[in-house]
């Protein structure tokens, strides 16, 4: 018995560029939408994760650059990338219907045709989740219209400038760090700390406050509750989830100076009144509880002796690590958006 097998010529292409080069073909220039804004987007992909610039445009003088970081994931070829800092705002007037915001997207990466490679996905806010901008819609393209100082490493990532050196002393440029560190051998608590009480916190008085009749200064927040609600959200990292759970530990960054933390996880309080030290304080999550985009935010009930509050997270996920140095201060707490990954890898084929 002969068995015949047939083999679509654009089928096998795509076949071999998924499962032998992904690693060079995510690397590269991308052009197309998002949302209602022309976009180039340019990728480096340096381990796990990504590098690069984002152009968000209305003409090749106008147009707003930030610097991008972001993860790939060669399993399921799904990709997350945001815009981490503004680089050039060359753009007059608005952007995707509205003022210029900075843009988290998550899309897959697909081989529809012979020579064609895309991004499509779904595209929110940066630092709101609940604010979506559109839909992504990116296609491979040779090189990129606008010329900054990735284009060495595109033109020359096969043949050497994929070097992780030399990936970061470009990255250093835009003041962009991604690191992924060794794993540290530290003793696990998770015991809550209770807050200094008030009849230890001792103030000096020495006149009067001068009270503007006319506008009185504002109640300061008091509680996690309320310093979490008044403050503004900033985007730390964000981080992408697989497997079954997730371990977070939490440390003082640096000195120790007597920070104190409350962290709330889509607008619950996970907890409060933790002061930080050289030892973590570890929670663990399940993955299957989570939804797929997921919002935490670390908010400083003190700032110690040294402002502002500045903790380290240590984020154990799948048997990978991942590192945030988080920032807070009387006016803003540092957030960290965990998106899930899919489970099972497909490439689309269009017939």
């Amino acid at each position: 018995m002969k068995i015949h097998i047939i083999l679509l010529p654009g089928l096998l292409f795509c076949g071999f560029f998924f499962f032998s080069t992904q690693a060079q073909t995510i690397t590269g220039a991308w052009k197309g939408k998002i949302g209602s804004a022309h976009t180039e987007l340019k990728l480096i992909k340096k381990g796990d994760s990504l590098l690069g610039t984002s152009y968000y445009y209305t003409s090749r003088n106008n147009y707003i650059r930030y610097a991008v970081k972001g993860y790939f994931d060669p399993n399921n070829n799904s990709v997350v990338w945001w815009d981490d800092a503004v680089l050039e705002d060359r753009l007059s007037g608005k952007i995707f219907g509205g003022d210029k915001e900075a843009l988290l997207s998550v899309a897959d990466f697909n081989c529809p045709g012979e020579k064609t490679m895309r991004l499509d996905g779904e595209s929110t806010e940066r630092d709101n989740k609940d604010k979506p901008t559109g839909t992504v819609a990116l296609q491979k393209i040779p090189s990129s219209g606008f010329h900054d100082e990735w284009d060495f490493v595109l033109e020359n990532y096969i043949y050497g400038a994929n070097d992780p050196q030399i990936i970061d002393s470009i990255a250093r440029m835009h003041f962009v760090s991604n690191e992924v560190t060794e794993e540290k051998e530290s003793t696990l608590e998770s015991t809550t700390v209770k807050p200094v009480p008030k009849e230890d916190r001792v103030a000096a008085v020495t006149a009067p406050p001068i009270v503007d009749k006319k506008k009185p200064a504002p109640v300061p927040a008091t509680t996690a509750q309320q310093k979490y609600s008044s403050r503004e959200k900033k985007l730390a990292t964000v981080i992408p989830v697989t497997g079954d759970s997730i371990e977070l530990r939490f440390y003082d960054n640096a000195v120790v100076d007597g920070d104190s933390i409350a962290v709330f996880l889509n607008d619950k309080m996970v907890f409060e009144h933790v002061r930080l030290n050289h030892k973590p304080y570890s929670l663990k999550l399940s993955v299957a509880d989570l939804p797929e985009d997921n919002e935490m935010v670390m908010v400083a009930e003190n700032l110690g002796t040294i402002p502002p509050n500045t903790s380290l997270m240590v984020c154990i996920i799948d048997g990978k690590r991942f590192e945030a140095r988080l920032e807070s201060s009387e006016n803003s707490s540092a957030l960290i958006r965990f998106i899930k990954q899919k489970h099972k890898g497909k490439h689309r084929q269009d017939q």
